[in-house]
């Protein structure tokens, strides 16, 4: 039988890789990922035949994973994170959906792979890298949140705008992805000028570098003093919304956005007052009615 694992790896702790992701890459044969992703999943991959393709190699490294499964190899396709999130899992199915469109004559590519569409595919999620830095400083996604790539090489600078001045108006906690490259540094500037017109220049930000890795750095900062300048393409950050509370005990910090348990959590303490009230009127009554 063809088969293809679509895995994600998690943010790179060998520990926070799914026992399902790991019993994939065991059952396979071959491995198509970035290098990098191998390397960190080190004696896993031990045994295995190892693709390894750069960077802005996506494309291929989807055909070559949907051509190794269709010759019969059972192969894992593998990303860091989540591959189902600014990942790999999206690439295979929009090269699988080619397929059907070129089977109705609708399609405008020239690649046709039939045999692509007799592949069994499972994708196997993982630990985001936004799931991975919230859960470093508390509960930052408690409530509702978006993501957004401010990478502008596939989608207009101007829907990405769109999409921050949206989250901006929802109050949505962001996790911005792809912030700055080498060649690219203004957008993430951009975003938080968009995002100040919205909440305060106070509210914590959590800049996230080589989550869960080796060199792992955490900061958390205000909105007001981030800067593209201090953030590189290994890095995650996570804006909270108008709501979200830093707090500092000792030497440890911590950041959490409410979910509106406030009103629930004094209406607990009010009835506990109550409750030690009436139990004290019901002692002074007893002891009256003694006396009398």
């Amino acid at each position: 039988m063809s088969r293809l694992f679509v895995v994600g790896t998690g943010p790179g702790d060998l520990s926070l890789v799914a026992p399902r992701a790991l019993t994939a890459i065991q059952a396979s044969s071959d491995l198509v990922a970035y290098g990098l992703y191998l390397d960190l999943l080190g004696d896993v991959c031990q045994g295995k035949t190892h693709h390894d393709l750069p960077l802005g190699e996506e494309i291929g490294r989807a055909r070559l994973a949907l051509n190794l499964a269709a010759s019969g190899k059972t192969t894992a396709l593998i990303s860091s994170g989540d591959i189902g999130i600014y990942a790999m899992a999206t690439l295979v199915f929009e090269l699988l959906d080619q397929q059907l469109s070129f089977q109705e004559g609708s399609s405008g590519s020239n690649e046709y792979h039939p045999e692509w569409l007799d592949v069994e595919i499972e994708v196997i999620p993982g630990i985001s890298a936004m799931q991975a830095g919230a859960s470093r400083v508390g509960a930052m996604l408690g409530h509702d949140f978006c993501t957004i790539s401010l990478s502008d090489l596939l989608t207009p600078w101007e829907t990405i705008e769109q999409r921050i001045h949206s989250a901006g108006q929802g109050d949505f906690v962001v996790s911005f992805y792809n912030p700055v490259s080498r060649k690219r540094d203004w957008q993430l500037n951009t975003a938080r000028d968009i995002l100040l017109q919205y909440r305060p220049a106070s509210t914590p930000v959590l800049l996230g570098r080589q989550l869960t890795r080796e060199d792992e750095s955490i900061r958390i900062i205000r909105l007001d003093e981030l800067d593209a300048k201090d953030v590189d393409m290994f890095t995650l950050v996570s804006v909270g919304n108008s709501e979200s509370r830093h707090i500092v005990n000792g030497s440890k910090e911590w950041v959490y956005t409410p979910r509106g348990y406030r009103k629930k959590l004094g209406q607990a303490t009010d009835s506990s007052a109550d409750s030690s009230q009436s139990k004290d009127e019901s002692k002074q009554k007893s002891e009256e009615e003694a006396q009398s």
